[in-house]
C-alpha cells in the first residue's frame, strides 16, 4: 500500500496517542499544528503541498482553500459526517476536482444514551434536582418519544424499553425492526402530544420544532437534545423554556444554540455544557475509523 507524501493535521484533531504514532506507517511526512488557523490564507499556508489533510468540526475549509491546494488529495473529517450540506468542508468542490473526503459515524452513541438515563434519574427521583413530580417517578412506563431515529437514537430506546419506557419514534422512514420490538411510529405532532419525555436526535443543522409543534408538545415535559446542534427555533424554543413547568436538558450549549446565555442559569435547564459522547472509548473508536478511512483511501489511490 502506498503513502501520501505530506499529511497535515490543521489543528487538534484528537486522535489517541496510539492512533497518532500509526498515521507514520501513511505519511511519509507528518506536520501537526496545535492550534487552529485564525483566517482562510494561514489554513492554505498550513496545507501547502500535502496531498492529505486531517480536520474536525474546525476550521472550515471552504472551497477558496482547496482551490489553493492543488496537490490535496484527500481530506479527513475526525469528526461526523452527516450531509454535504451541513460538512465543514466543501465536499461538492471537491467532488469535482478529484479530492476524497471522508467522515465518520457513530462513535460516542453510548456516552449520550449514558447522559440521557443520567438526567432522567436525576429529574425523576430529585437527586440533587427539583423532583418532576410529587413524587419520585420510575422510567417505568414513562412515555418517551424520540424525534429522530437514527443509530443513537435507537441505542438510546432500547436501553430505556429494556427499563421499561413505552418508546414511540417520529423519523423519515418506519423501522420495521424497531416496530417488531415494540417500538412504533408515530406522526410528529401526535408524539409530541402524546410523550412526556421527549428526546430529539437529528442530524446537524436539521430543524423540526417550530411554533406548531411546541403547541402540540405542550407544557408540564421533559425535552432532551442529544443533537449535535440545535433541534428547534430558537425563539419557540425560549418560550417554552420560560415556562417553570417544563424542563430542557442537553449536554453541550451547542445543543442549546444561541439563547445560551439567556437559560443558562434557569432552575429547569440542565446542561454540564461538557460533550457526553467524548469518552476515551469514542476516541478510541473515531480514531480507528479515522484510520481505516486513510487505509480504505491509499487502497484506492494505488
Amino acid at each position: 500500500m502506498r503513502k501520501f507524501r505530506k499529511l497535515v493535521e490543521a489543528g487538534p484533531v484528537g486522535l489517541q496517542d496510539w492512533a497518532e504514532k500509526k498515521l507514520e506507517d501513511y505519511a511519509d511526512e507528518i506536520i501537526r499544528f496545535d492550534s487552529l488557523p485564525q483566517s482562510e490564507d494561514e489554513l492554505a499556508a498550513m496545507i501547502g503541498d500535502a496531498d492529505a489533510l486531517l480536520v474536525r468540526t474546525q476550521p472550515a475549509v471552504p472551497a477558496s482553500v482547496l482551490s489553493r491546494c492543488s496537490s490535496l488529495k484527500y481530506v479527513g473529517m475526525c469528526c461526523s459526517l452527516y450531509s454535504k450540506e451541513s460538512a465543514n468542508v466543501d465536499i461538492g468542490y471537491a467532488e469535482k476536482h478529484g479530492i476524497t473526503v471522508y467522515g465518520i459515524r457513530d462513535y460516542g452513541d453510548k456516552g449520550v444514551t449514558e447522559f440521557v438515563v443520567y438526567a432522567l434519574v436525576r429529574i425523576l427521583h430529585g437527586y440533587d434536582w427539583p423532583m418532576w413530580r410529587e413524587r419520585p417517578k420510575e422510567i417505568t412506563g414513562l412515555k418517551i418519544g424520540f424525534v429522530g431515529f437514527g443509530t443513537s437514537g435507537q441505542m438510546t430506546a432500547r436501553l430505556l424499553k429494556a427499563m421499561g419506557a413505552r418508546i414511540s419514534y417520529y423519523a423519515r422512514s418506519v423501522k420495521e425492526d424497531c416496530e417488531k420490538e415494540g417500538m412504533h411510529y408515530m406522526p410528529l405532532d401526535e408524539l409530541l402530544h402524546d410523550s412526556e419525555v421527549v428526546i430529539t436526535c437529528l442530524n446537524k443543522g436539521v430543524i423540526l420544532l417550530h411554533e406548531d409543534e411546541f403547541r402540540a408538545l405542550g407544557s408540564g415535559k421533559i425535552m432532551i437534545n442529544t443533537s449535535i446542534g440545535p433541534a428547534a427555533d430558537m425563539a419557540e424554543l425560549k418560550k417554552w423554556i420560560l415556562d417553570d413547568r417544563n424542563i430542557f436538558v442537553a449536554d453541550t450549549s451547542g445543543a442549546v444554540g444561541d439563547i445560551w446565555p439567556e437559560v443558562k442559569d434557569r432552575k429547569n435547564v440542565l446542561c454540564p455544557d461538557v460533550s457526553a459522547g467524548m469518552t476515551e472509548e469514542a476516541y478510541d473508536l473515531m480514531s480507528r475509523k479515522v484510520l481505516d478511512n486513510i487505509e480504505r483511501t491509499l487502497s484506492e489511490l494505488s
